[in-house]
């Protein structure tokens, strides 16, 4: 997974998937992306940010269930109004964590998870119920999806172990395109 250059082969399998996708937003742009990211103070990971600059900044289509949401955007059941996020400061996590199960791993688990859900990554969209998809954007996971949900958070790619899909939002994507339950791994 390369976070800084965008491949030719994922950036044609994307164009794709949503290049003439029914209910798709217009591309940012270069100059939409650099504006993005200067007022976020990030560097959106590849091949999302040439994604959003030159395929779609969302669509009805999936992934996830109820459309891709733009790089700007909420899914329409997120828990706040999101003016509190911080797309600056890092991912705090590194491994999955089922908050629900346990709250001795950190010392103010209300507060993780309040970062876990506002700092760091973009939200992709939702499957409905609270469960939504992010990239990380900063942070030692930077270029990772991660599922989160109203009980935790674990990250999507065959080395996590809880599917057999490749790392990254290239191959996220791939994993959904294909029809495979998202997490497949036995």
């Amino acid at each position: 997974m390369d976070n800084d250059h965008a491949d030719a082969g994922d950036l044609e399998f994307l164009r794709a998937v949503f290049g003439g996708a029914e209910g798709g937003e217009p591309a940012l742009g270069w100059g939409g992306v650099r504006a993005f990211e200067a007022e976020y103070g990030v560097v959106l990971p590849e091949p999302y940010r040439t994604f959003v600059a030159e395929v779609t900044d969302g669509s009805r289509q999936g992934p996830p269930a109820y459309g891709l949401v733009g790089a700007a955007g909420l899914p329409s059941d997120w828990h706040d109004d999101g003016a509190g996020r911080d797309l600056s400061k890092p991912f705090p996590l590194t491994a999955g964590w089922l908050w629900e199960e346990d709250d001795e791993c950190h010392d103010d688990p209300d507060t993780v998870i309040d970062q876990v859900l506002d700092h760091g990554s973009l939200v992709l969209g939702t499957d409905g119920c609270a469960m939504n998809w992010h990239l990380v954007v900063t942070g030692p996971h930077r270029g990772h999806i991660w599922h989160i949900t109203d009980v935790g958070a674990m990250p999507f790619g065959a080395q996590f172990g809880y599917t057999t899909a490749e790392p990254g939002f290239a191959g996220w994507v791939r994993h959904w395109a294909a029809g495979k339950e998202w997490f497949d791994a036995a």
